[in-house]
């Protein structure tokens, strides 16, 4: 691993608090009963985003600590991990498009981790790529958990428009370039990740204007 990414891991371990208190209200506090508008499906789908998330932090910890076989072991066991995470998306897309709303989100964050994941499995020989579009698969997480924070448990529905999550990860994208740049690293993989998440944002602006 690069010696400027060495820590990355520990900084993944925010998705741990941010998760937390991202969905806090909509699905922690419902416990241990999770009566209302929980079901199996949700369940489902926060186990596999759960696991996720967990591989995410300690994928680069464990490279870090040299655990190279284990690292390859839970590489080879994220190819079902990802499988149950992209299906289990599926009925929450169905209950949104239920409710007459458009699973933009979803549908966008099915897409991203397909591109991004198959990327980084393409070059997963080429460490740099590989660990970069794996960087870039993190930053989906950054909308669904700081999003909810913003917008649920904070109760900020009016600055909804501004779209902060993205932008956060956009900025957090140009600061890697930057930095990649400086450093005389090939960053090619965040110059594909900000164009996608450029593309993401300019659709939801769009749906907002049109609604």
């Amino acid at each position: 691993m690069e010696k400027a990414y060495r820590n990355i891991g520990f900084i993944f371990l925010l998705f741990i608090p941010l998760t937390f208190l991202g969905f806090y209200k909509t699905y922690f506090v419902l416990s241990p009963e999770f009566k209302g508008t929980i079901d199996i499906y949700t369940h489902v789908h926060a186990f596999f985003a759960s696991i996720w998330i967990v591989l995410i932090i300690s994928q680069p910890l464990l490279i870090r600590y040299k655990y190279y076989k284990i690292h390859s072991l839970l590489g080879r066991i994220s190819y079902f991990i990802f499988f149950g995470l992209i299906l289990s998306f599926i009925p929450q897309m169905i209950k949104e498009y239920g409710k007459n709303l458009i699973p933009l989100n979803a549908g966008f964050d099915i897409l991203l981790l397909l591109l991004f994941y198959i990327l980084a499995i393409k070059h997963k020989k080429n460490i740099g790529f590989h660990m970069r579009y794996m960087i870039a698969i993190a930053l989906i997480f950054i909308g669904p958990t700081l999003g909810r924070i913003i917008f649920i448990l904070l109760e900020l529905e009016s600055i909804g428009f501004l779209q902060i999550p993205y932008l956060l990860v956009i900025v957090i994208l140009l600061s890697l370039i930057y930095f990649d740049k400086k450093n005389k690293k090939n960053y090619e993989p965040y110059l594909v990740a900000l164009s996608a998440f450029i593309i993401y944002l300019l659709a939801l602006y769009s749906i907002n204007i049109h609604i």
